[in-house]
């Protein structure tokens, strides 16, 4: 009888349900919008000069490049992956921070984009737009169409991940974040007070985030003083979105930084503004910052100066930024109990 009853729970117990058409429709989507990249990337390692005009410095053999090509490659690769982590039955069994983490970094190098590039396009629209490095002499690297079509693809990706990733932690996460029983949350959010180190923490995250966006302000807004000569002449209107966008996330991966770190002191609207914050900021600015970090250390592509101290140093106090408000963001999570 017992062994009866056993196979009868069993027997009786649902299935895990699969996605739903709009789910599958954005898996499809998203999948897709990275054939463009990939494609490229793959002609590129193979040796086609398929969007290279000629002149660039793409067009010359180089490890670094090669190496590069190679690490973006696998890189939206993942893509593909991350999809299928977040569409299939499996994809509930894997590790939380197996997933959270490169969700964070897929965070943190998209949002930049769907934020910054339809304003780029806008100012294009409106004929602000510009094409300084030809003006000024200097080799191009790419043709105009590749960027269009990469970050179309990126726009693409990241609104369908995040259409994605939204239910997913509902199904997976969302009774804990309502404080269901067992999930070891407090009614205000925290279990206990967040260590003093963390305070200190997020207002170190406050003040570099902060140092950061008055810079590229600056910059965003016609500001040339630490770009260099050579930058300084090619530097346009729609480098410009780009620019006030980074100070944007910084700014926000510090204010993120700060509000959780008053912990069980905010409401639940309270925490998921900053958690939203400290998410998407602390990503940007820590992807963004170490990327472009690392990218500042090899050749110029269009075969100008290299960035100089202000540059460099604006870099990494994006990096830092990220990684401060990062370590908050983290020790608030643990100490909310969120698996």
């Amino acid at each position: 009888m017992t062994t009866r009853a056993v196979h009868a729970t069993y027997a009786t117990q649902p299935p895990a349900p699969g996605p739903g058409t709009g789910r599958r429709i954005l898996r499809a989507v998203a999948i897709a919008a990275t054939v463009p990249y990939l494609g490229l990337k793959t002609a590129w390692l193979a040796g086609s000069q398929i969007g290279i005009p000629a002149g660039s410095a793409l067009s010359e053999p180089s490890l670094f490049f090669t190496a590069a090509n190679s690490v973006t490659l696998a890189m939206d690769a993942c893509v593909i992956l991350l999809v299928l982590v977040l569409t299939r039955p499996w994809g509930m069994r894997i590790p939380s921070w197996l997933l959270t983490v490169p969700v964070f970094f897929a965070t943190g190098l998209l949002a930049p984009i769907l934020l910054g590039y339809p304003g780029q396009l806008l100012i294009r629209l409106l004929g602000l737009g510009a094409e300084p490095a030809a003006a000024s002499g200097q080799r191009p690297f790419l043709e105009p169409w590749v960027f269009h079509v990469v970050y179309t693809g990126f726009t693409v990706q990241g609104l369908a991940l995040a259409g994605l990733f939204v239910p997913y932690a509902r199904e997976r996460w969302g009774s804990r974040r309502q404080g269901a029983p067992g999930a070891g949350i407090s009614p205000d959010g925290v279990r206990g007070r967040l260590p003093s180190s963390t305070g200190v923490a997020a207002a170190a995250a406050a003040a570099a985030g902060l140092a950061v966006a008055v810079v590229q302000a600056y910059w965003a807004f016609g500001g040339t003083a630490g770009l260099g000569a050579g930058r300084a002449a090619v530097y346009s209107a729609e480098a410009g979105v780009a620019t006030a966008v980074h100070g944007v996330c910084a700014l926000a991966a510090g204010a993120g930084a700060v509000l959780l770190a008053r912990g069980g002191r905010l409401g639940a609207r309270g925490r998921r503004w900053a958690l939203g914050a400290a998410w998407i900021g602390s990503g940007a600015a820590l992807s963004w910052g170490t990327w472009v970090l690392i990218a500042a250390l090899g050749p110029e592509l269009d075969g100008g100066e290299g960035p100089g101290a202000v540059l460099l140093l604006t870099y990494a106090g994006q990096m830092i930024t990220g990684l401060l408000s990062a370590a908050v963001l983290v020790r608030f999570l643990t100490a909310a109990h969120v698996e």
